[in-house]
Parts: C-alpha cells; sequence; structure tokens
C-alpha cells in the first residue's frame, strides 16, 4: 500500500514539472530555445520580478514567407565605426556586406556589420550582426528595432529568417547598453515574424 502512495506522488511530481515546463510558449525550436533561456536566471535579460512571471515571449506566428534569400555582396576596405547606442558605450563595428532581397512584391536592402571586438573570441570569428527597424516597431514589435544573427556566407546567398528576429536586452532590462538600429536598415514595410514587444509587469 505504502508503494501504491508512493508511485501516486511521485507520477504527481513528475506531472506537476512536465505542465510546468510545457508552459512556457514556443512553436518554433527557436523560440523555445530563447524562452528557456530567458526563465533561467543565469542567462536570462529580464529583471528579477518579470521572470518569476515569465510564461515566455509572444511571437508573431511562423510564417515561412519572411524567411528570404538575400544576395550577399561583400564591402571590403570599410572604415570601422563607433556605434551608437542607448548608453555612452560606443563599441567599434564594420559594415561587412551588403544584402538586396525581395518581399511581397518589393525589393529592400540590408547592411551587415561586425563587431570588432566579438570577432576575436572564440565561435564569433564568422558572427555578423543584422539590425533592423520596420513599420511594426512601436506597435507589435519593441520601437527600438530588432536584431537577427547572422554568419558569413560561403557563397554569394545569404537567408536570412525574420521569425528568428529577437528584441535587444534594452527591451527588458534598462541596465543593459545595445546598438542602436542605423537609419539605413529601415524597411518601409511591416515584418511580421519574430518577437515581439515584451509586456513589463
Amino acid at each position: 500500500m505504502k508503494r501504491i502512495v508512493l508511485l501516486c506522488l511521485l507520477t504527481q511530481v513528475l506531472l506537476c514539472c512536465a505542465q510546468e515546463k510545457r508552459a512556457l510558449k514556443g512553436d518554433t525550436e527557436f523560440q523555445k530555445e530563447i524562452n528557456a533561456e530567458y526563465k533561467d536566471a543565469t542567462t536570462s535579460p529580464l529583471k528579477k520580478k518579470d521572470r518569476k512571471q515569465f510564461e515566455g515571449l509572444d511571437f508573431f506566428p511562423f510564417d515561412s514567407l519572411y524567411v528570404v534569400k538575400a544576395n550577399f555582396k561583400r564591402t571590403p576596405n570599410e572604415v570601422p565605426f563607433e556605434m551608437k547606442t542607448t548608453t555612452d558605450r560606443l563599441p567599434l563595428y564594420t559594415k561587412y556586406g551588403e544584402l538586396v532581397f525581395d518581399l511581397k512584391g518589393a525589393q529592400f536592402h540590408l547592411n551587415v556589420y561586425q563587431n570588432q571586438s566579438l570577432i576575436k573570441k572564440e565561435g564569433f570569428k564568422d558572427y555578423l550582426f543584422l539590425p533592423f527597424l520596420d513599420e511594426t516597431n512601436g506597435l507589435e514589435s519593441y520601437g527600438g528595432g530588432r536584431y537577427v544573427d547572422a554568419r558569413i556566407p560561403e557563397g554569394d546567398v545569404m537567408v536570412i529568417d525574420f521569425n528568428k528576429a529577437y528584441n535587444p536586452y534594452c527591451a527588458y532590462n534598462d541596465k543593459y547598453s545595445c546598438p542602436l538600429v542605423p537609419r539605413e536598415n529601415y524597411l518601409k514595410i511591416r515584418i511580421e515574424a519574430g518577437v515581439k514587444v515584451f509586456k513589463k509587469h
């Protein structure tokens, strides 16, 4: 009898844990990963009070329309510049290349950048920074724009998955210093993909 009671209790505990894990939102691998990262106190940019009530970020529904193939053109001999941030910090970036792609019948252009200190760290040698502004900013998405992580492509085509667009850490916590999206990376279109604006508690 004791064994049955213990088994029942153990089952309830396991079910509770499973339900807690399932409570985090996420339809895609990216969504699940970022939600797990933001829930974890060791990796989360959220303020403590926001993290305690955190059940997951809000996302636009995944849409394959926003996975685009862009023509990539390398721009060598660019001079490093100080990128403005939300604080007085001025990290050195270099414009690495230009991306041209079609979306909803129109052509768009984005610059992609390389952080000069980050590329010295292991695992980031080929990392590129793709910040952008679009017409959802200040409405459904964060007013300061969003970022997409990228890697140096092998050829002249780069796939941009806007479904993986995420907010700067400043959208969650003002203790962070975040690069401001350069005006030339403004897209005159609604990018209804990726992370939405964060509703703080």
